[in-house]
């Protein structure tokens, strides 16, 4: 397979997953659809790892890797390069989702447990008795309404979508290199030699 069309198959892959993730991430903004004060938010949703992360180091590739698709577009050496190097850029994007959301699921999410203060109450240091394996420690948590569960279900999308998106990037890290060295397409060097 040309290195061209390899690049605009994960392209078109990378640009739906890179809309999932802001989404996934604006939506750990509102839990359970709420409008929470500032201080009320969990703080690993700050670090924007699926807008800025999954999201915006993987659309800058996508959109790359959709241009190298087309005819010329690509098969220059300089392009492959940008490729590469825009590649590597979503592939550390993708990495820090994934880190970000893992350490979101493991940490547990700021509530109220009923007397009005906001608290982790999941932040024991260890990972014995962890509340994703014991819901039952999920009724802590008073307000925000299902907070746990929206919690969990946004940051195990987005670390899903993270290690999708790093994996993608580095088969095309791997088919950028290999169309900057030996060319981008096998099948048009084959021809040019007879």
């Amino acid at each position: 397979m040309c290195s061209r069309k390899c690049s605009k198959c994960i392209g078109i892959t990378l640009l739906p997953l890179a809309a999932c993730a802001i989404v996934s991430n604006i939506l750990l903004y509102f839990p359970n659809g709420r409008v929470l004060q500032l201080s009320e938010i969990t703080d690993v949703v700050w670090f924007f790892h699926g807008i800025l992360g999954a999201g915006i180091l993987v659309i800058l590739p996508a959109f790359m890797m959709l241009g190298g698709g087309g005819a010329g577009c690509c098969a220059n050496r300089c392009g492959m390069l940008l490729s590469v190097v825009l590649a590597v850029l979503g592939f550390a994007g993708g990495v820090y989702c994934a880190v970000i959301s893992s350490l979101g699921l493991i940490w547990g999410p700021l509530c109220d447990t009923g007397d009005g203060e906001y608290l982790y109450p999941f932040r024991n240091g260890t990972l014995e008795d962890n509340y994703l394996f014991n819901q039952t420690t999920w009724s802590i948590c008073k307000e925000p309404e299902n907070i746990i569960l929206w919690n969990v279900a946004l940051f195990s999308i987005l670390l899903a979508i993270g290690v999708i998106e790093a994996i993608l990037c580095f088969i095309q890290v791997i088919s950028g290199l290999t169309g900057l060295i030996c060319g981008s397409c096998m099948r048009k060097r084959k021809v040019g030699m007879q």
